[in-house]
């Protein structure tokens, strides 16, 4: 069995290679940082008997998301994880980070999904994953382009999974929608979160579990599964407001 993990330099990402790798999975490790993907790779060659693939490319590059479906044949699991956020005005944002962020966490997972998908339905066999958020069911003013950005995935993931369904294919489509996690997101967002961590290993291992289980929703967190049905139950407007308050907060601290 063979598993590819975009994003696996750290986080939640080098944490579901750790755990993947405790359960005998081949690996295929994608990431911009050479460095941690070769210390990764060091540490799970020497702790277990498994095939590791490095692939060092920045995903927000169109062209290189076809070279990793290019290079990385015979998936079973697909774990598009690779991404990040930004926080502020929308005026005053970067839009060069915005446009990259779109690229890295919309069209790479759009890409790499359907290239993968394609193969798994002819062996009729697969699991993707695809890493949204919380913030996928709710507006997010001064997080605006990150909110969007996982919308996208968790409507991408729904339709796939109606049109899979419909399909009778077995191959199973799931969406990782954890709340704040201790990762170097925060730091790249510029972000401090009022909500409680989840350490990443904590996130990785139920991801896993219930990737396998073929469960479509993985929420980890009780924080987290009440945030979803609040998303569902109140009026969007009152939800902007709330999130509003929220970011305001994470800039001034």
């Amino acid at each position: 069995m063979k598993a590819l993990i975009t994003g696996a330099s750290s986080g939640i990402g080098r944490d579901m290679a750790r755990v993947m790798a405790d359960k005998g999975y081949d690996l295929a490790l994608v990431a911009r940082n050479e460095q941690e993907l070769q210390n990764l790779s060091k540490e799970l060659r020497e702790k277990n008997k498994i095939n590791i693939d490095i692939i060092v490319t920045d995903l927000s590059i169109e062209e290189n998301c076809k070279e990793v479906h290019n290079k990385i044949q015979n998936v079973d699991i697909l774990i598009n994880n690779a991404g990040f956020g930004d926080c502020g005005h929308f005026t005053e944002t970067s839009l060069n980070k915005e446009i990259k962020m779109i690229q890295t966490n919309i069209i790479a997972y759009h890409i790499l999904t359907k290239l993968y998908l394609i193969d798994m339905n002819k062996v009729q066999k697969g699991k993707i994953l695809n890493v949204a958020s919380i913030a996928g069911f709710m507006p997010g003013p001064l997080m605006t382009t990150y909110y969007a950005t996982k919308a996208y995935v968790v409507k991408f993931s729904e339709s796939l999974r109606e049109e899979l369904k419909k399909q009778k294919s077995p191959v199973k489509i799931s969406i990782l929608c954890p709340g704040p996690v201790s990762t170097n997101f925060n730091k790249v967002a510029n972000v401090k979160f009022n909500m409680r961590e989840l350490s990443s290993m904590k996130v990785a291992k139920y991801a896993i579990d219930k990737l396998e289980k073929g469960k479509f929703y993985i929420i980890p967190g009780i924080d987290v599964k009440f945030a979803k049905i609040g998303a569902k139950l109140m009026p969007t407007p009152l939800i902007s407001k709330i999130t509003y308050k929220m970011q305001k907060r994470k800039l001034e601290k």
